[in-house]
């Protein structure tokens, strides 16, 4: 799956798909963005927008 334009992504399918990342595959927020080469700064801003933010103690955008 391609994540790099995050902002082509329904913010809430976004959610759940990079948490689902975050859960099995990456072990950082930092480890998912290089992986995927995600625009951080992009995918922040989007996730923000709607409430959410990155939690680096759960690993987990809530």
């Amino acid at each position: 799956m391609d994540l790099s334009n995050v902002q082509r992504f329904d913010t809430h399918i976004l959610l759940g798909i990079i948490n689902e990342k975050l859960r099995l595959e990456c072990h950082s927020l930092d480890d998912l963005v290089m992986t995927y080469e995600i625009d951080q700064s992009h995918l922040e801003q989007k996730l923000e927008a709607a409430g959410f933010q990155y939690d680096p103690l759960t690993n987990q955008f809530r």
